[in-house]
Parts: C-alpha cells; sequence; structure tokens
C-alpha cells in the first residue's frame, strides 16, 4: 500500500512539473507561431520604417533572401525538435550542442529577449489603444493606461489551457491576415501612376550603406517562427508537428512579407515608397488603404491592428511562461516556476513573472514619460523602438548560437555523415545570422533613431551583451557548486523522471556534455 502511494505521489508530481502533452495541434501552434511574427504591425511598422530609413526600394527581395536563410536554418533546427522535446527550446538545444553552461547563458538570453519583444509590443499596443480613442470616442487616455489593461488581461488569458489560447490567436490571425491580403490585392489593382512593376524585386536596388540595417530591420520581422518547438511537449506529435510548422511558419511569413512589402511599393510607386514612407511613417499603410478601399474599411482594418497586437502579446506571453518553466525544472530559477496550474496545465508562476516584468517596464516608461499628451514619441520610440531592438539582437544570438549547436550535436553523436546537409544548411545560415547581429549592433544608432555618439547606441545591445555573460558565469557557478543541476540543464522531462526511467535516455544524456 505503501509503496503504491509513493508511486502515485510520483505520477502526480511528475504531471504537475509536466506541460500536459495533446493540447495543441499543427493548425493551433502555426497560428500561434505566426501570431508572434504580428503580420500586420510588420507590413505597417516595420515596412515603412525600413523603407523611409533605409532608403533601398528592394526590401521585397530582402525577406525572399531571408526567407532562404531562415529556411537554412530550420533544416538542422527542425531535426534538432525530433531528437529533443523541451519548452526550453533555444538555451536546451544549445545545451544539448555546447553543453550546460552555454545552454544556462542561452537561457538567460531567451528570457530577457522575449520579455523585451512582449514589453515592446505593449509600448506601441497603448498608444494605438489611446488613439483610436480618442479620435473614435473623443475620449483622452494616457497611452500607459490601455498598455497595463493589456498586461492584466494578457496575464489572465495566460492562465487558461493552451488549447483556447490558439483559438483566440487562430481567430485574430486569419482576420488580420485576410484584411492586409484585400489590401495587397487592392494596390495591385489600383496601383500608382507607375503602374504594377516588379522593380523592387530588382537586385540593383539592394545597393548602398544601408543594406546591413535593412537586413535588421526585416529579420526582426520574422521573429517568432522559432517559437514551435517551445509546444513540443504539449503537441500529440512532436517529432513531426513541430518540424512542419516551423517549415510552414517560415515559408508563411517570407511570402506574405516579400507581397505585402511588394504592394506597399506599388501602391505608393517605386520612386516615391522612400519619400512617402519619411512623410507618413506607420500611417502611410492606412492612408494608402483608405484611397482604394474607403473609410470604412481603413477604420476595421485599424481595430485590427490593435487586435493583431493582442495577439502577438498572448503568444510571446506564453513562450515567455514556458521558457521559465522549464528553467525552473531544470534548477535554473527556483522549482516553483518549473509547476503547472494543476486546473488547466498552463505554467502559472511563468505566466505571473512575465506580467509582474511587463508591468514594472511600463509603469516604469509611464513614469519617465515627460511628453505632452498624444505625443507618440514616449511609448513607440522609447518603449516600443528600444526594447523591440533589444529583442531582436537577442534572437539573432540565440539564431546563430543555435546553427552552431546543431552542427556540434550531431558531430558527436557520430552521424555527421549522414546529417551532412543538415549540418551545411545549419552553417551556412549561422554565418548569415551572425553577420545581420555584427551590422545591427554596428548600427543600432540608426535602428532605434539615436545619433552616432549617442550613450543608447552601446547601452542598449550591452543588455544582451551582459545576458550573455551573466548567463555564462550563472552556468559556470553551478558546474562547480551544483554539478547535479548542472548536467540536468536542457534535460527537459527527463529530468522528473524515476532512474528506472532515465535509464533508458542515457545515450541521449551522454551528448549533453557538461561544458
Amino acid at each position: 500500500m505503501l509503496t503504491g502511494n509513493k508511486t502515485e505521489i510520483k505520477a502526480f508530481n511528475g504531471e504537475e512539473r509536466a506541460l500536459r502533452a495533446n493540447r495543441i495541434g499543427i493548425l493551433g501552434l502555426l497560428f500561434s507561431v505566426i501570431a508572434a511574427s504580428a503580420p500586420l504591425l510588420v507590413v505597417a511598422g516595420i515596412m515603412p520604417t525600413a523603407y523611409g530609413t533605409m532608403g533601398i526600394v528592394g526590401q521585397p527581395l530582402l525577406f525572399v533572401l531571408l526567407g532562404v536563410v531562415l529556411t537554412l536554418f530550420s533544416v538542422g533546427y527542425a531535426e534538432m525538435s525530433r531528437h529533443v522535446h523541451n519548452a526550453g527550446a533555444f538555451y536546451a538545444y544549445i545545451a544539448r550542442g555546447l553543453g550546460g553552461t552555454a545552454g544556462a547563458g542561452a537561457s538567460v538570453v531567451a528570457l530577457v529577449s522575449y520579455n523585451a519583444l512582449q514589453c515592446a509590443v505593449y509600448g506601441i499596443f497603448g498608444f494605438e489603444i489611446s488613439g483610436l480613442l480618442s479620435e473614435h470616442a473623443q475620449v483622452t487616455v494616457a497611452w500607459w493606461i490601455p498598455a497595463i489593461g493589456g498586461v492584466v488581461l494578457v496575464g489572465v488569458l495566460g492562465l487558461l489551457k493552451i488549447d483556447l489560447n490558439a483559438k483566440v490567436l487562430g481567430v485574430l490571425l486569419v482576420i488580420e491576415v485576410a484584411m492586409v491580403v484585400v489590401f495587397d490585392i487592392a494596390s495591385i489593382a489600383n496601383p500608382s501612376e507607375e503602374g504594377v512593376s516588379l522593380h523592387a524585386f530588382n537586385p540593383a536596388t539592394l545597393s548602398g550603406a544601408g543594406l546591413g540595417t535593412a537586413l535588421a530591420f526585416c529579420i526582426a520581422a520574422f521573429v517568432g517562427f522559432e517559437q514551435s518547438p517551445v509546444y513540443a511537449e504539449e503537441t500529440s506529435r512532436p517529432k513531426v508537428v513541430v518540424a512542419r510548422v516551423t517549415f510552414l511558419a517560415v515559408g508563411f511569413v517570407a511570402v506574405f512579407f516579400a507581397i505585402s512589402s511588394w504592394a506597399l511599393s506599388v501602391a505608393a510607386g517605386p520612386s516615391q515608397i522612400v519619400g512617402e514612407s519619411q512623410e507618413q511613417g506607420p500611417a502611410l499603410l492606412f492612408t494608402l488603404t483608405q484611397d482604394r478601399l474607403g473609410a470604412g474599411f481603413t477604420d476595421v482594418l485599424h481595430l485590427f491592428y490593435v487586435t493583431g497586437m493582442a495577439a502577438c502579446l498572448f503568444s510571446l506571453h506564453n513562450v515567455v511562461a514556458r521558457y521559465a518553466f522549464a528553467m525552473g525544472r531544470e534548477g535554473l530559477l527556483p522549482s516553483a516556476f518549473g509547476r503547472t496550474n494543476r486546473t488547466t496545465g498552463a505554467p502559472a508562476l511563468g505566466s505571473l513573472l512575465q506580467s509582474v516584468i511587463s508591468l514594472a517596464v511600463v509603469v516604469a516608461f509611464a513614469v519617465t514619460d515627460d511628453k505632452p499628451a498624444g505625443d507618440p514619441t514616449a511609448p513607440v520610440l522609447r518603449l516600443f523602438v528600444w526594447m523591440g531592438n533589444v529583442g531582436a539582437l537577442g534572437i539573432m544570438v540565440l539564431l546563430a548560437t543555435t546553427s552552431a549547436a546543431v552542427i556540434v550535436f550531431f558531430v558527436r553523436r557520430g552521424t555527421a555523415r549522414s546529417q551532412g546537409w543538415r549540418i551545411a544548411a545549419s552553417a551556412v545560415a549561422g554565418v548569415a545570422v551572425a553577420v545581420i547581429a555584427v551590422y545591427t549592433v554596428k548600427d543600432f544608432h540608426v535602428l532605434v533613431g539615436t545619433g552616432p555618439g549617442s550613450a543608447l547606441s552601446w547601452i542598449l545591445p550591452a543588455v544582451i551583451g551582459v545576458s550573455v555573460v551573466g548567463g555564462l558565469a550563472y552556468g559556470l557557478v553551478l558546474r562547480s557548486t551544483k554539478p547535479e543541476r548542472h548536467a540536468r540543464i536542457g534535460l527537459g522531462n527527463e529530468t522528473i523522471r524515476t532512474p528506472e526511467a532515465r535509464a533508458t535516455s542515457e545515450s541521449s544524456a551522454a551528448d549533453h556534455v557538461a561544458v
């Protein structure tokens, strides 16, 4: 009887410390992943900013080229998902390839980067809702009030079942994408005086000093495609579903953004797109839409511009909560983070952590907001632009490091020959992303809109640098003081199995060297 009770307790604790399987299918996962890319936010915000700041007309071609690079990255990344099922995704892959110390460093970078991205979207979310209330309801509300409301709403939804979250994301995403497609069709059917031109796909348009920074802008738009392995433990067939969703997400995002950025250039005119983007910024999409589809459609588009941000917030929140859960389960955070809600199966404390961090950041920016009411620079330039670029830089670092980890993982397993083409693809992608990351740091003052001599040009990217150094130092401390905890980094569910169950995974654990 006692033995039976012990078995039951182990099973109960195992369930509490594991994300529930079979909760999300391929469509739900695809919606969650693409929602994080915020398609409408990219079309309205990032594309005009990239056109106006860099002066490069060939933005559609950049999306195609980056789609190829990230597809190459996904070849090795997706293969890793068949061998490692862990909500820690990036840091778990890096740990299994480069060792626990590198994994600890990656875990800190991932937590900082995704939190930064989440906080960035809260800034633009609050500003846009404030503007809509002022325009349509004649109600003046400070940007930080709806931003805080968003933090609370997303926090509550983060405690619900992941399949319910996926349904909410799916509905919002389908409508959002459909409206952009309508704009694309309208732009091609009713182009500028220059007609329907393919000039934006001409390689000659990529010449100029701003190419590296333009690549940084555009690769930031892809952030989100890499999130499918985070949900591997919650899918029905992780070895199949995660890989499929990764490739579908990269392909969809590349094609969708290439066509939409081209449609913007067709609507404004290839010779006018840079000037119009500099003059109107994010308002360009809505101006072009109103000219072709009327005020009613434009108002609805603006509404779903906001709901698209909400979908992005839901998706990013889920990812941060699962990273915190994985870190708690493996001893990188207090063990309480490694437990799920008994009712919904959601990583409750990880969700709460993300909400608290977001609330603190929004309040900090609100308190230091010395701009007059309605001035967009406080929530957008200070919160959205700064935090967004910090987060994007962190994701680039993780992408490049994961590419290296994939190569080492298969070499150490003795499968380098059979995995040769995947290793080659990872090497090409890793070098390409690393080069873009270097350009991002070099031209960070351009990305955040400050002068080259501004302290922000090194303080902001230093956030990621400090995260890398701090995470690696943390890993080294764990290796010397708590080697058993260090050895668990990246093992996922294996950390909560009984010794008998873990014995079946010894060959996998052997790959996880304590570097």
